[in-house]
């Protein structure tokens, strides 16, 4: 048996996996974001180590036999997100999140005083990368700047807790713009440029990697065996890239969750950081992959439900297909921007806008142009990575979007791709980190474990549906040049 625990955004998951690959139990904790402020994103760290604790003892209250059978632990989590701690590994102030877009001004500061950045980590400064986040601190609470003495992602905190270790791996690290990405090391020039230096940096390992062993009470608590090796981990992303097998050349995900990710691995590092596009280490050894990231995806569909009070995400895809299948006319072109843009245009100023409006439009109405409007988002995301060269053979679909075939055909049919659905996808970066901890447990080769799973359905483009909606792609693509300049007007 092998323990993945996944610290998300909205919540703490985690799974035990068996020796055959299959889910014996899984357990959950919801967790909160604080937005004290506009374009403000944060949590308490200790929340995270609570969620976790939470879940497992979800899954000991009913399958205490499988966590006593357990021989790895592995972690994924959300990426970016500041963790301050002071000389006794305590936070100095809530974790700024992978979505918080107050440090716009310092990514620009960040690219004028540290011209390798780009070279070094493949990858432009954006406001939910740590390293602005960092300089937005030593600006406005230099006291707490002061005091940092580690800096942690969010699963490393919680590794902190579960083994008394600062750890980090490479993908999860490649996420901050300190890393040296080609070479797999913290870059002492990018560290310099934010004012801090490697000893405050966690200790890197390889996600497959033994980074460390449960501590005693912990062991206890949970009721797993003493000395229960904690793998790496990785990155939410790259964990859920070895959870669909990922991990060669050609293969792809997408992920549909409150963001969204387009996602390919790369048996080099391959950057194009004008495109808004991520270039960063894969959670295996000699591995790199590319990404394109939406800031908001099954969001926008759960803030539609919350603005109609329709009865649920489920009944509001089932109005938008039978609204499809009538011919609805009247549908407003969205831009799904709730929490600004990542790629392609890199603007955390950018806002959600529906263009279109009429007296008839409806709550059908506003679904079909979410999901159109998402759509169109992850064609912009997807040229990001074709302009980088990157050829894409094999898509698996991922997170808890990926329930609604409609959305797959749509997707399928204006991105031009295959989709593979598999069983348990909603598992998600909880699954993959629990195959690499069984890689870390017993060395077996990322070929053996990080395999491809068995494909449930598969869904094909429809060259008709493409046809129909390239018209309305156009015009999503239109908009965002016009509006622009009112989104930094705004400011």
């Amino acid at each position: 048996m092998y323990l993945g625990i996944d610290i998300g955004t909205s919540g703490v998951k985690a799974v035990v996996v068996d020796d055959a690959g299959e889910v014996v139990d899984q357990g959950s904790a919801h967790l909160k974001v604080d937005r004290p402020y506009p374009q403000w994103a944060e949590q308490n760290p200790d929340d995270w180590w609570r969620g976790a604790e939470a879940a497992v003892a979800d899954i000991k209250a009913r399958s205490p036999q499988a966590l006593a059978a357990v021989r790895g632990a592995g972690l994924s989590g959300q990426q970016h997100s500041t963790t301050l701690l002071d000389e006794a590994e305590r936070p100095l102030r809530p974790a700024i999140l992978w979505n918080d877009g107050r440090s716009g001004p310092h990514c620009q500061q960040l690219e004028r005083i540290a011209p390798g950045l780009r070279p070094i980590t493949g990858n432009q400064a954006m406001p939910g990368f740590t390293a602005p986040k960092l300089l937005w601190v030593a600006e406005h609470e230099p006291e707490n700047f002061a005091k940092t003495r580690r800096i942690l992602l969010p699963k490393d905190y919680v590794r902190l807790q579960m083994t008394g270790e600062a750890v980090s791996d490479m993908s999860d690290s490649a996420g901050t713009l300190w890393l040296d990405v080609a070479n797999r090391r913290w870059s002492g020039e990018l560290l310099a440029a934010c004012g801090l230096s490697e000893a405050q940096m966690p200790r890197l390992v390889e996600g497959s990697e033994v980074s460390a062993t449960l501590k005693d009470d912990v062991a206890d608590r949970w009721g797993v065996p003493r000395g229960t090796p904690v793998a790496g981990g990785g990155g939410d992303n790259a964990c859920g890239a070895v959870g669909v097998g990922v991990v060669s050349t050609g293969r792809a995900f997408l992920s549909i969750g409150t963001s969204g990710v387009l996602f390919t691995a790369t048996p080099t590092f391959a950057p194009n950081p004008g495109g808004g596009m991520h270039a960063f280490c894969h959670a295996l050894p000699g591995m790199w992959h590319q990404m394109s990231v939406i800031m908001s995806a099954a969001l926008c569909l759960d803030w539609v439900v919350k603005l109609t009070g329709a009865d649920g995400v489920t009944a509001l895809l089932a109005e938008a297909e039978a609204a499809d299948a009538r011919g609805l006319k009247d549908v407003p072109v969205f831009l799904p921007y709730l929490m600004g843009d990542r790629t392609p245009h890199n603007d955390p100023l950018a806002t959600g806008v529906f263009y279109g409006l009429t007296p008839d439009t409806d709550r059908a109405a506003l679904a079909l142009s979410v999901l159109e409007g998402v759509t169109f988002a992850f064609v912009d995301g997807m040229e990001a990575l074709t302009d980088a060269g990157t050829v894409i053979e094999t898509v698996s679909v991922i997170g808890g979007g990926a329930r609604s075939a409609f959305w797959g055909r749509m997707l399928a049919s204006v991105l031009g791709l295959h989709l593979d659905y598999h069983d348990g996808g909603e598992v998600g970066p909880a699954y993959g980190a629990a195959r690499l901890a069984r890689m870390a447990a017993t060395g077996e080769a990322p070929d053996v474990v990080a395999t491809r799973p068995k494909v449930a359905r598969t869904i094909h483009p429809d060259p008709a549906v493409a046809e129909r909606l390239a018209p309305r792609l156009a015009r999503f693509r239109s908009l965002y040049p016009v509006l622009s300049p009112v989104f930094h007007a705004a400011e």
